[in-house]
């Protein structure tokens, strides 16, 4: 499947802001399941530098500076993505919780991979006493890891109301927990913290989850937005991604963007700006099918 992505982002400054850097992840990543056909930047003030490399994590990261007095800064990602299949599991994953702890554990992994960034405490995780403790039910003492990190996300998604009013982007898991309440951002954050706080590898993966509208109306441009999930190391597999604000494993209904600790190494625009008195942000995201 092919799907052209249209990721507006709008600043309003109070003031003219005279200077402003800029750092985007907004280029789709490339995979064994995805392809980035294209992806354009269009950048109003114009830019006076701009400058894209590959980060830690291998996503394609894009910097940016204006230079000029501005009241509004618009930055718009037209991107052409083509999307696979992805191969979930499709035998029990029968190795258990404690034995991939071990093997990731063991000096001759850790010779052959470096995962020491997604397996410890990052700038969004705090990973309490709290947080263990709700995680931990899920891994019971022999359990395969596939299944427990499945009950797990199936356990967020129960136990959690989405409600887009209660958090930001500061907002911890541990607070998260207490409030039972959040956004996709959140969970996957929660679920992360639980996994590092076993000893297992996860990572935060920023992306878009394709949408269909309700049968008989119309699709509304602009409706969509980015959507956050979770990716799990097995040793013998690989990475493999689930959806605790959805219940499920991911699917070719999901487009990645990049990857990282937590959102703080993947947020699709952050920077700094000199002047501007108070501002607000404005963001919506189209992704369509393309006609063939």
């Amino acid at each position: 499947m092919k799907y052209n992505i249209v990721h507006i982002t709008r600043y309003f400054y109070t003031e003219a802001a005279t200077l402003c850097h800029n750092q985007a992840h907004l280029t789709p990543r490339e995979t064994n399941w995805q392809k980035c056909i294209r992806c354009k930047l269009d950048i109003n003030p114009a830019a006076r530098a701009v400058q894209t490399w590959t980060d830690a994590f291998g996503n394609t990261a894009t910097y940016f500076s204006i230079e000029q007095s501005h009241r509004e800064l618009s930055v718009v990602a037209k991107s052409q993505v083509e999307v696979l299949t992805q191969t979930n599991p499709s035998e029990p994953q029968l190795l258990s919780w404690e034995l991939a702890v071990a093997q990731m554990d063991s000096q001759e992994f850790r010779a052959q991979h470096d995962l020491t960034a997604l397996l410890c405490r990052s700038k969004h995780l705090d990973s309490g006493i709290d947080v263990y403790n709700y995680g931990s039910q899920s891994f019971r003492p022999g359990r395969p890891l596939f299944e427990a990190v499945l009950e797990l996300t199936e356990r967020i998604h129960a136990d959690f109301q989405y409600d887009p009013a209660v958090s930001s982007i500061s907002t911890p898991p541990s607070e998260i927990l207490r409030r039972r309440r959040g956004v996709c951002q959140d969970f996957a954050h929660l679920q992360i913290d639980c996994l590092r706080s076993l000893g297992l590898a996860a990572r935060y993966v920023s992306g878009y989850l394709v949408t269909q509208p309700p049968p008989g109306k119309p699709r509304l441009v602009g409706a969509d937005a980015t959507h956050a999930w979770v990716s799990v190391y097995f040793p013998e597999r690989g990475w493999v991604d689930y959806d605790p604000t959805n219940r499920q494993l991911t699917n070719a209904d999901y487009i990645t963007l990049a990857w990282g600790r937590d959102y703080a190494d993947v947020s699709p625009i952050h920077g700094v700006f000199l002047g501007g008195g108070a501002h607000s942000m404005a963001v919506s995201v189209d992704v369509a099918l393309c006609e063939i």
